[in-house]
């Protein structure tokens, strides 16, 4: 056990040095794949903070699914896990690291049961702000997603999730809910914070049906 925390450390310190550190939940413990949170986006003025579920982001066609706040900040969505994009051993998971992000579920989704929880950049879209959908493949361009500090004044422990072209941030969806979008405007930018899942709440089944029945599909 001391020798694995001896190299985590290691290997951290390593990573500070190219600019990289560990992503940290809001207990201060290390982000690790292969574990399962809740990400929180920040209460603001013009965000309510609720979780994040799937949902319909345009009614024809209906799939693949986009990605929703929940309309109250006491709903945590539904829990995702990380797994790093490429080849990496050590669980840590660090700023600036390509990873997959999933939304996990005991509950089989209600329609677009033929597409994966895996989060991705809507390539088919013309729009200067593509959605985040679900469908991706692990190790696919539009499913690689970076987790990188939030900046100066944004609190401890929060960040912001950046893909190769843009910034997650959210747009006003379909059903007045803040829907994830792909953005290079800064004013639009989610920041988040990342509770881990047997922390945060106890009953799983509560939180996916809430999660998974908050919006019209």
């Amino acid at each position: 056990m001391k020798i694995s925390f001896l190299i985590t450390l290691l290997l951290a310190t390593v990573a500070c040095t190219h600019g990289q550190e560990p992503v940290k939940d809001t207990a201060g413990n290390f982000l690790e794949t292969g574990q399962q949170y809740f990400i929180q986006p920040i209460k603001t003025g013009s965000n309510n903070g609720g979780g994040l579920v799937p949902a319909a982001i345009r009614l024809i066609p209906l799939c693949p699914l986009g990605i929703n706040q929940a309309a109250f900040t006491f709903l945590p969505g539904l829990p995702v896990s990380f797994e790093f994009s490429d080849s990496v051993t050590e669980p840590t998971i660090m700023t600036s690291t390509d990873v997959t992000i999933e939304f996990k579920s005991s509950l089989p989704p209600p329609v677009c049961k033929e597409f994966s929880f895996i989060w991705a950049v809507e390539s088919s879209s013309d729009s200067s702000e593509p959605a985040i959908i679900l469908g991706g493949t692990p190790g696919s361009q539009n499913s690689r997603f970076k987790i990188e500090k939030a900046g100066e004044g944004a609190g401890e422990n929060t960040y912001k999730l950046t893909s190769l072209d843009g910034t997650v941030g959210n747009v006003t969806g379909i059903f007045l809910a803040p829907q994830l979008v792909l953005t290079n405007d800064n004013a639009k930018t989610t920041f988040v914070k990342f509770n881990k899942y047997n922390e945060a709440i106890t009953s799983a089944s509560r939180v996916e049906k809430s999660a998974l029945r908050m919006f019209p599909f």
